[in-house]
Parts: structure tokens; C-alpha cells; sequence
């Protein structure tokens, strides 16, 4: 076998890294609207571009593609994958529902590319404190570090794994296009019902055939998949009957789900859940690292300085244009997103967390004092703050994973700023092709959408004060609120291995404002993989993420297909 290339920034490495953050990017758009999380993709296109590169080696006789090559790959392929921190499953889509303003294709890729950008530039300036002074471990970028340093040395093993990663993506993808085209695998509702004649059926208390929820729930872990069976249990097991019996809400045909009616109602003790239980465990971190904050900045030369400002003109002009944001109010969600991109770096590199949800609600808030009443302003000056800082996070630790193989930090950004064009051309066209009437679309059982919910609801608080709140769900939000900041507090305030015993509020949160047959299936694909470490903790450290991956790639691929070919006709 040849050696491997000692390469970098190649022709093929960056193509690749762009042809896989296009076909990456839709896996997120898809996920972010089912449950409203993604997923890192970092070593999913690592081992996608070395099989890719190995078939070319032994077909066309091409030297194996480099480790410093696959690390500009998976750097542009991840920023694109990244794309949906920039607003795409959250705060624009929050915005057609309040507003009823679209934006066409090359707009809509515009302003989320100028977004992205930005934390791409923040997070180039604070490489160097944060990576070579401070050493943070940025946990993701440490992971993948070791990944490909492992691929790259057993040629065996990243052969094995990649099989495992198609594999389950076939699998997965066969399930999906059975139960869309052929209805082969039915939704099973649970037997049973409850007084007043509500069927377990009409509150969603289903196992569903969703591999990609499986998958997920391998992801995420027990903690989080219990939480999330926790919450749908007091969500639509406890809270929904009771509210239908209380007339808070209107149920809906017989032998169907009420899942938009109910949700309406549901989604506000959740939503408060979700957010104070996030801004109190972000608070606690902030306070913790306020010393080691002084003195983080970027260094700000003259190429630097002369990028920072070109975005944020590009943004005051889009800001203007598109949705009548003030400059003043432009430039000063800049400034913002400047100082919460260093807190979130830094939340990020020390937890592997990156609090994107919270800095959104931040600003939210920060701009619903200064513009009450302007829902405009309220999210779109939220996700650029939001979207960029967490583009900041995530490209840090990407960053990371160069400095542990030795790559050039300049490079890596090129590819970066690479991976973000291709992210926001391919992210904005799934989207629009996924969700072509956003009104009728989201917050239903098929697009629950739950980071939409959550920004519009925030919004609407903000604009209209606390008339937006339905009937009978002050009380239930003022529990939620308590219980929020309790269980955020005691998650970093109390020891690791006592804390982890604890629910997790933010996913018992987004239970709410799901179908409660996604959260069944995230924590029974939780259970499987917490199983499998335990009986054979080897193997699954090996082909647990590639097969989790696979399960999650292989459905939303052939969702994001199935829907354009409906949209075809």
C-alpha cells in the first residue's frame, strides 16, 4: 500500500469536505425539526472520505488520503454539517410563524452564511488563548483527534467501522421507505385508555418504527433518554388528560392523535422548563469562569479587524433590509455576539456543552427590553447572537482536533469558511424543500419542531406579556420554573456522579413539545446502547458511534429524498 499523502489543504481533501458537508447537512436540518437537536459530524466524514479515498486507491490507483487531509475534510464537512446553529431549525422558522415571512433561496442562504461567518471569524480569534494558552479540552475535538489518528493507523479498523456506519444507514433508510411508501411498519399504540374515553392513542403513547430516533437515543445517553420517558410520562400521560378534562383544550377526531391540540397547551410549562433550567446551569458556569474570562480575546490584526468588519456591515445591511432591524441594532447584536462566543467557547471547551439554546434566550430577552413589541428584532438580532456563538463553539473544537495532529490553524479555517457556504447553500435548499408552508407544516406530529416552539414562545411573551399564555398554564409554568432551576443548579453545583442520577430538565423539557412515541424511542435506543457498553463495553466503543450514526444518516438521507420527490410531483 502507498504511503499516505503528507498533504493538507488538497483540492480533494476540501471537495471532499464540501461534497460530504452537503450530504451531511440535510441529516441535521431534518433531525433539528423532528427533536430539535443535531449531531456532530466530524467523525461520521472521517470515515466516510478514507473508505471514499480507499475505493479510489485500489480502482484508480490514487495515494491514501493523508490524516491532515481528512482533518480538513472533516473540519469542512462538520461546519457545514454546523449550518443549523445558524437559525435554520429554530429562530427563522419562529419568524414565518409569528410574522408570515419567508425568504426565497439565495436570501435565506445569504443571511444564514453572514450568521455562520461570524462565528467562524470570532472563533479565529480566540484560537490562541483558548487552545494553546488555557489547553481547554474541547471534548468532541479531542474525540475526533483520536479517531482519526486511530482510522488512519489500522486500516482494518476504520474498514470495519465504516461497514458498520453504511450498514445500519441501509438498514435504517429500508425502514423509512417502508413505513412512507408502503405503510409495512406501523405506528403500535399502546393498548388502553383513559377516563373521559381518551385512547392512549390520541395522547401519542406509541412505539414508532423510527431508526433515527434509536440511533439519537444511542447518542445522547441514558440520562437524557430516561429524562425524555420521564417527561413525556408527566407531559401527555399526567398533564394532557388533565387539561382536556379541565377544558383547557379542545380534543380532536376520534382515533387520532391530538397532538396539536394538546401541544398548544403544553408546550408553555415545557418551554419554561427547558429555559430556566439552561440559563441557570449557564448562569453557574459563567460565574465560575468570570476570572478566567479576563483577558480572552482575539488578537486583533489588520486582515482580522478588516474581516470583522466586512461581516458586520454585511449583516447591518441584511438586518435592514430583509427585516427592518435598525443599524444600531444590528451592530450591537454583533458586539453581543462577540462577548457570548467567548463564554460559550469556554462553556464548551470545559464541558463539551455548547449552550446555543441559552444564548438565544439571552439576547431574546436583552432585545425584548430594549425593542418590546418588535418580534423581528427579538429573533433575528437572537440568531445572530444564538447562531453565531454557537458556530464559535463548535468550530473550537474542531480547531482542537488540528492542534492535537500538528494541522495549520489557517487552513483549517479556510476550510471552515468553505464548509459554512457549502452548509448554507445545501441547509437553506433542505429546508425550503422540507418545509415549503413552515404555518401549516411545523409544531404537528410530523415536524414538532420543539426549538421553534420554543423561540416563538419566548417571543410571544416578549411582544404581547403574559396574555400569550393560555388559560390554566401559569401555575403549571411557575412549577416548571422552579423545578427548572432546581435540577439546573444541582447539574453543576452537585458532584458528576451524584448530579447524573438527577433528570436532565432540558430533555424532560423538549418531551413536551415532541410526540410522546419520539421520546419512547430515544430512550429505548438510550437503554440498547447503555446495554451493549455494559455486555461488551469493547465493541461498542468501537462501532456504537458509526452504527448510531449510520441509523441517524440513513433515515433523514431518505426523508430529505422522499420529500423532494413528493414536491415533484
Amino acid at each position: 500500500m502507498e504511503q499516505e499523502s503528507p498533504a493538507e489543504f488538497t483540492r480533494r481533501a476540501i471537495l471532499t469536505g464540501m461534497v460530504l458537508g452537503a450530504v451531511l447537512t440535510p441529516c441535521n436540518v431534518y433531525s433539528g425539526l423532528k427533536i430539535g437537536w443535531s449531531f456532530n459530524m466530524s467523525i461520521a466524514a472521517g470515515l466516510l472520505a478514507v473508505g471514499a479515498w480507499r475505493l479510489a486507491e485500489r480502482s484508480l490507483g490514487t495515494a491514501p488520503l493523508g490524516l491532515k487531509e481528512n482533518n480538513i475534510n472533516q473540519t469542512a464537512a462538520s461546519a457545514s454539517a454546523s449550518i443549523v446553529s445558524g437559525g435554520l431549525v429554530a429562530p427563522i422558522p419562529a419568524l414565518t410563524l409569528l410574522t408570515g415571512q419567508t425568504l426565497q433561496w439565495p436570501v435565506l442562504a445569504f443571511w444564514v452564511f453572514c450568521v455562520s461567518i461570524l462565528g467562524v471569524i470570532v472563533a479565529a480569534g480566540l484560537r490562541r488563548q483558548m487552545i494553546e494558552h488555557e489547553n481547554l479540552a474541547f471534548p468532541a475535538g479531542l474525540a475526533t483527534a483520536e479517531t482519526l489518528k486511530r482510522i488512519h493507523g489500522k486500516g482494518r479498523e476504520q474498514g470495519a467501522r465504516l461497514r458498520a456506519l453504511l450498514a445500519a444507514a441501509g438498514v435504517s433508510a429500508a425502514v423509512k421507505l417502508a413505513v412512507d411508501l408502503a405503510a409495512a411498519v406501523p405506528r403500535l399504540a399502546l393498548p388502553g385508555s383513559l377516563a373521559g374515553g381518551v385512547t392512549f392513542k390520541n395522547l401519542g403513547l406509541a412505539v414508532d418504527p423510527s431508526l433515527l430516533m434509536i440511533g439519537f437515543g444511542a447518542l445522547i445517553g441514558p440520562r437524557a433518554g430516561l429524562s425524555l420517558l420521564l417527561g413525556a410520562g408527566v407531559s401527555w400521560g399526567v398533564l394532557a388528560p388533565w387539561v382536556l378534562d379541565r377544558g383547557w383544550a379542545q380534543a380532536g377526531a376520534p382515533g387520532t392523535v391530538w397532538f396539536s391540540e394538546l401541544v398548544a397547551w403544553l408546550l408553555w410549562p415545557g418551554v419554561t422548563l427547558t429555559v430556566t433550567a439552561v440559563l441557570t446551569a449557564f448562569a453557574i458556569s459563567v460565574l465560575r469562569i468570570r476570572r478566567r474570562l479576563v483577558g480572552t480575546e482575539g488578537r486583533m490584526g489588520r486582515g482580522y479587524a478588516l474581516a470583522l468588519a466586512v461581516v458586520t456591515a454585511l449583516i447591518c445591511i441584511a438586518g435592514w433590509t430583509l427585516f427592518g432591524l435598525p443599524v444600531w441594532v444590528s451592530v450591537l447584536a454583533v458586539a453581543l455576539s462577540y462577548v457570548l462566543a467567548v463564554i460559550a467557547a469556554r462553556v464548551s471547551g470545559e464541558t463539551g456543552v455548547t449552550p446555543v439554546g441559552a444564548l438565544g434566550k439571552v439576547t431574546q430577552l436583552t432585545y425584548g427590553a430594549i425593542t418590546p413589541g418588535d418580534m423581528a428584532a427579538n429573533l433575528m438580532t437572537a440568531n445572530v447572537t444564538g447562531g453565531a456563538a454557537g458556530q464559535c463553539a463548535d468550530m473550537m473544537h474542531d480547531l482542537k482536533t488540528g492542534s492535537l495532529i500538528g494541522a495549520a490553524p489557517r487552513l483549517q479555517i479556510y476550510a471552515q469558511a468553505l464548509g459554512v457556504l457549502t452548509g448554507s447553500l445545501a441547509g437553506t435548499a433542505v429546508y425550503l424543500s422540507l418545509i415549503p408552508d413552515p404555518a401549516a407544516m411545523l409544531m404537528t406530529p410530523e415536524w414538532p419542531a420543539p426549538a421553534v416552539a420554543t423561540w416563538k414562545a419566548v417571543a410571544e411573551v416578549m411582544a404581547a406579556g403574559l396574555g400569550a399564555i393560555p388559560e390554566g398554564a401559569g401555575p403549571a409554568m411557575a412549577v416548571a420554573a422552579v423545578l427548572g432551576v432546581i435540577l439546573g443548579a444541582a447539574d453543576r453545583v452537585l458532584p458528576e456522579r451524584i448530579a447524573r442520577w438527577l433528570p436532565s430538565a432540558p430533555a424532560a423539557g423538549v418531551a413536551f413539545v415532541i410526540p410522546a412515541w419520539n421520546s419512547i424511542s430515544l430512550c429505548l435506543g438510550a437503554v440498547i446502547a447503555a446495554g451493549a457498553a455494559h455486555l461488551n463495553p469493547r465493541w461498542t466503543e468501537r462501532y456504537g458511534t458509526a452504527v448510531a450514526a449510520g441509523l441517524v444518516a440513513g433515515e433523514s438521507l431518505i426523508g430529505v429524498a422522499l420529500a423532494v420527490s413528493r414536491m415533484a410531483g
